[in-house]
């Protein structure tokens, strides 16, 4: 979903990347979208490959899929006459926009929403050994998504996790950033966030006293939507 408000190509995109298990019609994306149209911000929203309208079985995405996924979509734009590219990323594609935001430096901004930084911590604290074992000879395993919907994964998702290095890749990032995380947040423990926003150079961490993974709270919710996009127009002014 391409929105460019002013038609204007030479003014800044913002690429959109949804989480896990979601798709680009979330209400963060649609909101967000609809805040920075209105002050002349482009914006791009896309499904991750087995997500919403792409192509692909789910249980066949990985980390580094999502990855190329945005990659792509900075391609897309850049081919379509854009050159002022900026992201944002929530949870799972929170984790794909700071691996690709450490290898490029095409983009003015990123802003993350409860970022993943390591997801092998996530799955050993949700899966003992001997799922994983299982998961490993079956090749398979049923995850819950955060629409609560059960759907299988692959092994190879693991086996790639344990290749992601974000915490590394964090290190590399240029463009300013900001990161908006819950500190109850039951999905991804805020240590993560903490953690990473000490590694990225430009980097400002927004910690919202109460606020779980999906910010079901709705002055939580609000103050999360405030936080990135006023963060997003002020670093798009002069831009």
């Amino acid at each position: 979903m391409l929105s460019n408000p002013t038609s204007q190509k030479e003014k800044p995109i913002i690429i959109l990347c949804h989480g896990f298990s979601t798709s680009k019609e979330g209400r963060t994306y649609v909101r967000i979208e609809e805040i920075l149209n209105d002050k002349g911000i482009s914006t791009f929203r896309f499904d991750f490959f087995g997500h919403g309208e792409s192509e692909g079985k789910f249980e066949e995405i990985t980390a580094f899929e999502a990855v190329d996924d945005i990659q792509n979509a900075i391609k897309f734009l850049r081919e379509s006459g854009y050159k002022k590219i900026g992201l944002v990323g929530s949870s799972f594609g929170g984790m794909a926009s700071i691996i690709e935001a450490g290898k490029t430096n095409a983009l003015y901004v990123l802003a993350l929403k409860s970022p993943v930084s390591d997801y092998m911590a996530l799955v050993h604290s949700r899966v003992d050994e001997q799922d994983i074992k299982s998961w490993k000879e079956k090749g398979i395993i049923d995850v819950t998504g955060i629409d609560g919907e059960a759907r299988k994964l692959k092994y190879s998702f693991y086996e790639e996790a344990e290749k992601v290095k974000a915490y590394e890749a964090a290190q590399n990032i240029k463009a300013p950033t900001l990161i908006v995380h819950g500190d109850e947040d039951e999905t991804v423990p805020i240590e993560q966030s903490k953690k990473t926003a000490g590694l990225i150079r430009n980097c400002r961490l927004e910690i919202i006293e109460g606020g779980d993974h999906t910010y079901s709270n709705s002055e939580h919710f609000e103050k999360m939507l405030d936080l990135i996009s006023e963060f997003i127009i002020e670093q798009s002014q002069g831009v």
